[in-house]
């Protein structure tokens, strides 16, 4: 029985790519400079993934895994737990290269080579494990790896990244613009104009600071009409 839920199995999925959920799954981030576009750079600020079975309820929560994947390699894992390790830092090295090869487009710079290299090898691991197959009138890729490995989800997580990279709109890719979020996701408004994560998060907060900002100018220009 589920004692304790990790956060990330409630977050906000509103990346719009599997990958930029991924990169999500923080509370927020830091100023990031270019000039700390280096392995070591961490801007994060809150990171919702503090262990391997948040790992896995994010990946159930997203849904790359079923429940019962995540019940196998929740046991998994506690029988494996150096190895959960790893993966899991394996897990926090691909989403951070991610965020700055997403960052890197963004400001119109080149990712760095390293981070294209985490990427490539997580990459290669997952096509390990896939395979081609017949799916109605088409094909599909499908999985064929053992179903208890600990880094399954960093299969599709990597495979998604690719994708986006080589065949998604890149141009759509957007930063939030609230304080301290550094949230990404894929614009798909029809005029290329959302600004937000979420109205509801970001989007409110930048209104109350509007609305506190209008009032503070409206009362320093009622003190100064009266001096």
């Amino acid at each position: 029985m589920k004692v304790f839920e990790s956060s990330a199995a409630k977050m906000r999925l509103i990346g719009g790519q599997l990958c930029l959920d991924f990169v999500n799954t923080v509370g927020g981030r830091g100023v990031y400079s270019p000039r700390a576009n280096s392995p070591s750079a961490n801007n994060v600020l809150g990171d919702k993934l503090g262990n391997y079975f948040d790992l896995v309820e994010w990946s159930q929560h997203a849904g790359i895994i079923t429940v019962r994947e995540s019940r196998r390699l929740t046991e998994e894992g506690r029988r494996k737990a150096n190895q959960a390790a790893k993966v899991f830092e394996r897990a926090i090295a691909l989403r951070e290269a991610l965020y700055r090869i997403f960052k890197a487009i963004l400001t119109n710079r080149q990712p760095l080579s390293v981070d294209l290299d985490t990427l490539n090898d997580e990459l290669q691991g997952a096509r390990r494990n896939e395979k081609l197959t017949r799916a109605g009138d088409g094909f599909t890729w499908e999985w064929t790896g053992d179903a208890t490995a600990l880094d399954r989800m960093l299969w599709s997580i990597a495979h998604s990244g690719a994708e986006y990279l080589t065949a998604g709109d890149l141009s759509r890719l957007r930063e939030c613009g609230g304080e301290e979020c550094g949230w990404l996701f894929e614009d798909t408004s029809k005029n290329r104009s959302r600004q937000w994560c979420h109205m509801q998060d970001c989007g409110n907060l930048e209104k109350v600071r509007r609305f506190r900002a209008r009032q503070h100018r409206g009362s320093k220009i009622k003190r100064s009409a009266l001096r």
